[in-house]
């Protein structure tokens, strides 16, 4: 009987020091801050062992799988996270985005349009929905999305560049200018947007010596596609 008290003590003993979930979510997290991504799944599947529908820690190895580029395993994680709790806007998001890379956009969309649905004030959400519908040919969709980002956060480049993008694509030079015009304006170094600025005013304006000037700022920043266009129309 003495010894199986004393085993019985060592064994409460180390079950009390086992740590709990909410300190094995905070050290997970703690590992994706320093992107040590393998060490936080490590955890997270520590965690799942406990409760195996903790959908933080489901949602948070689903990303630490995406860091590591491992979106076939990544997703099962979403989609665990989501039948954990469909009330949370996060795995939906962040499912989206595991489509978007294996270039399944109508699938992304969904996940996306479900996104907004629960939480219409994450701008993130409506850029990368914006993008799936730019990756679909739907631009006029594309730009509402585009808008309704830039009215959150005017100063985003990269929502000005994709808008114009969508703007181009809707065969509207104009506005498509003045988006690539404030694009390169808050992002100097982007050269595919001065690239698309020349051809456009060349094409669409006749502006030559404009044009000309931006498709060399491009090639200067080192996209290569500009020199055709400057051997073309800029050196006779």
């Amino acid at each position: 009987m003495k010894k199986l008290w004393i085993l019985g003590l060592l064994a409460a003993s180390l079950f009390a020091c086992m740590p709990n979930e909410e300190e094995l979510l905070k050290a997970g997290i703690g590992k994706m801050d320093a992107q040590a991504w393998p060490e936080a799944v490590a955890l997270f599947d520590q965690l799942l062992e406990i409760n195996p529908e903790n959908t933080q820690a489901l949602n948070a190895k689903g990303v630490a799988l995406f860091q590591q580029g491992k979106i076939e395993e990544a997703i099962p994680a979403f989609d665990a996270a989501i039948l954990a709790d469909s009330s949370s806007y996060k795995p939906w998001f962040n499912r989206g985005n595991a489509k978007m890379e294996q270039e399944k956009y109508k699938e992304a969309l969904a996940d996306f349009n479900m996104a907004t649905a629960l939480d219409p004030s994450q701008s993130d959400i409506f850029f990368n929905r914006g993008t799936a519908l730019l990756n679909m040919e739907e631009y006029e969709d594309a730009l509402l999305d585009f808008q309704t980002v830039l009215q959150a956060t005017p100063n985003q480049a990269e929502a000005h560049f994709r808008k114009a993008k969508a703007e181009l694509g809707m065969n509207d030079p104009m506005h498509g200018m003045e988006s690539l015009t404030n694009t390169v304006n808050l992002d100097p170094k982007n050269a595919e947007a001065y690239y698309l600025l020349g051809v456009t005013r060349m094409s669409a304006l006749g502006q030559k010596g404009e044009g000309c000037a931006d498709l060399k700022m491009a090639l200067s920043l080192g996209y290569s596609e500009a020199e055709t266009w400057i051997k073309d129309f800029c050196e006779n």
